[in-house]
C-alpha cells in the first residue's frame, strides 16, 4: 500500500489544458440515442408535450434563481456592461451576418441558420465567472455582465431571430404566443416568487440542477428524433462539419481579439478588459438550446449543433487564455504584493485550469440564471467597481466555481485533485 501511495497522486486522463465537459458528452450520447431510437408516433407526441414542459420548467427555475438585486447594483459599472451586451447583441450578429458570404461553399443554408443562431443566444454566467476568477479579473462585473446578458437575451434573442433569421426562425403568432408561454410567463412567474422560494432552490441547488440538465437532455432527444424522422441529417456530412468547425473557430478568434484590444482601445483596465473578454465572447448551451427548440420547432436538431460544438470549443480556448493571464508578471506581483493567492489562482498557476474549466461548465449547463445563489459571494465585499478579482480566503471560489460540480467538503484544489 504504501508503494503504491509513493507513486504520487495519479495524472489525468486527459491535459488539463483541454477541458472536456462531461455534459456535452451527455448531449452527444442523447443525439447517438436519438439516431438509434427516435421517437416517432405516439412516443413522439408525449415527447414533445414532456419537452414543452420541460422548457417552462427551466425559465421558471432561471427567474427563481437569477437576483435582480446584484444586476441592478452593477450599473454603477454601465459602460462594462453596455460593452458586454454590445458585444453578444452587435457584434456577434454583425459577424454572424457576415458568415453569409460562406453559404453555400462552406456552410450548407441549414447550418448557416444555425451558425447565425449561435450569434444571436446570450452569454453565459457560470463559466465566464469561473474564467474571470482564475485569470484575475473583475469577478462582480463578470456576475453582473452575464445577468444582463441573460435577462436581456429573453427578450433580444427571439426579436434578432425573427430579424435576420427570416423564415428559418422567424415569428409568427404562434411563436409569439408559444415564445411568452413557454419563456417569458415562466421566467417572470420564478422571479415574482423568488422572495418566498429563493431560499429553498439555493438549498436545493444539486438537485434542482439535475432537473436542468435532464429537462435539455429531453429538449436534445426530442429535436434530433424530429430531424431524424424528417430525413435532415442526409444533409450533413463529414466535410461539412469539418468546414463549420474552422468557421467557428475562426468567429471565436475574432471575437477574443475584439473583446481584448476593444476593451484597450476603450480605456479599460485590465481587471475589466478580462471580464469584458470572457462575458463578451462566449455564448450560453443552456439558453440557447431551449430557445431553439421554440424558434425552430422540427427543425431545431441542425439549428443547435453548430451551438453545442462552439460550446466546447470555447472552453478549451478559454481555459488556455485563463491559464496564460494568471501567469501575467502584473497579476502574479499583485497576487504576491497584497498575499492573496486564492485556491483558485493556484490551480491555474499549476495547470489545472482545464477541470475548474469542466466544473464551471458543468454548473452553466445546468443553471444559466444562479447569479443570485452563486454570485452573492463574490459581490458581497463589493459592488461593480470591485475591479479587484482576488477570492475571499472563507470558500468564495468555491461559491464561484459552480458549486453543484465541486464537492462541498473541498475547494476549487478539490475540483482539480
Amino acid at each position: 500500500m504504501s508503494s503504491r501511495t509513493s507513486r504520487g497522486p495519479r495524472r489525468p486522463l486527459l491535459p488539463s489544458w483541454l477541458p472536456v465537459d462531461p455534459y456535452l458528452l451527455a448531449l452527444l450520447a442523447t443525439v447517438g440515442l436519438a439516431a438509434l431510437l427516435p421517437a416517432s408516433g405516439t412516443a413522439a407526441t408525449v415527447a414533445n408535450g414532456a419537452s414543452t414542459g420541460a422548457v417552462a420548467l427551466l425559465f421558471f427555475l432561471y427567474g427563481a434563481r437569477l437576483s435582480t438585486r446584484e444586476a441592478w447594483e452593477g450599473l454603477r459599472h454601465w459602460r462594462l456592461h453596455v460593452t458586454v451586451l454590445a458585444c453578444t447583441f452587435l457584434l456577434f450578429p454583425l459577424l454572424g451576418l457576415a458568415a453569409r458570404g460562406l453559404v453555400p461553399t462552406v456552410l450548407s443554408p441549414d447550418l448557416y441558420g444555425g451558425f447565425l443562431f449561435l450569434c444571436l443566444v446570450p452569454s453565459t454566467i457560470q463559466s465566464s465567472i469561473a474564467f474571470t476568477s482564475i485569470a484575475r479579473g473583475n469577478v462582480p462585473a463578470a456576475l453582473c455582465a452575464g445577468s444582463f446578458s441573460s435577462l436581456a437575451g429573453i427578450l433580444l434573442t427571439p426579436l434578432l431571430a425573427a430579424l435576420l433569421l427570416g423564415g428559418a426562425g422567424g415569428l409568427s403568432a404562434d411563436s409569439v404566443v408559444k415564445i411568452v408561454l413557454q419563456l417569458l410567463v415562466p421566467f417572470l412567474a420564478g422571479q415574482l416568487l423568488r422572495r418566498w422560494i429563493g431560499g429553498f432552490v439555493a438549498r436545493h441547488k444539486k438537485v434542482l440542477g439535475l432537473v436542468d440538465r435532464g429537462s435539455i437532455l429531453l429538449v436534445v432527444y426530442t429535436a434530433f428524433s424530429a430531424g431524424m424522422t424528417q430525413g435532415v441529417w442526409h444533409l450533413v456530412t463529414p466535410a461539412r462539419l469539418g468546414l463549420l468547425l474552422v468557421a467557428e473557430a475562426v468567429l471565436l478568434a475574432v471575437m477574443l481579439a475584439l473583446t481584448w484590444y476593444g476593451a484597450r482601445r476603450l480605456g479599460f483596465g485590465r481587471e475589466d478588459r478580462i471580464a469584458i473578454q470572457f462575458a463578451g465572447s462566449k455564448k450560453s448551451l443552456a439558453a440557447g438550446l431551449p430557445m431553439a427548440s421554440v424558434l425552430f420547432g422540427a427543425h431545431a436538431s441542425l439549428a443547435v449543433l453548430p451551438l453545442m460544438l462552439f460550446h466546447q470549443m470555447q472552453l478549451v480556448v478559454c481555459a488556455l487564455i485563463a491559464r496564460r493571464r494568471s501567469r501575467d508578471p502584473e497579476a502574479v506581483g499583485e497576487a504576491a504584493s497584497e498575499g492573496d493567492v486564492g485556491s483558485v489562482g493556484e490551480a491555474a498557476s499549476e495547470g489545472d485550469v482545464g477541470s475548474v474549466g469542466e466544473a464551471a461548465s458543468e454548473g452553466d449547463v445546468g443553471s444559466v440564471g444562479e447569479a443570485g445563489s452563486v454570485g452573492e459571494a463574490a459581490s458581497a465585499g463589493g459592488g461593480a467597481d470591485d475591479r479587484r478579482a482576488a477570492p475571499e480566503p472563507e470558500g468564495a471560489p468555491e461559491a464561484v466555481l459552480a458549486p453543484e460540480a465541486v464537492p462541498a467538503s473541498e475547494g476549487a484544489q478539490g475540483a482539480v485533485r
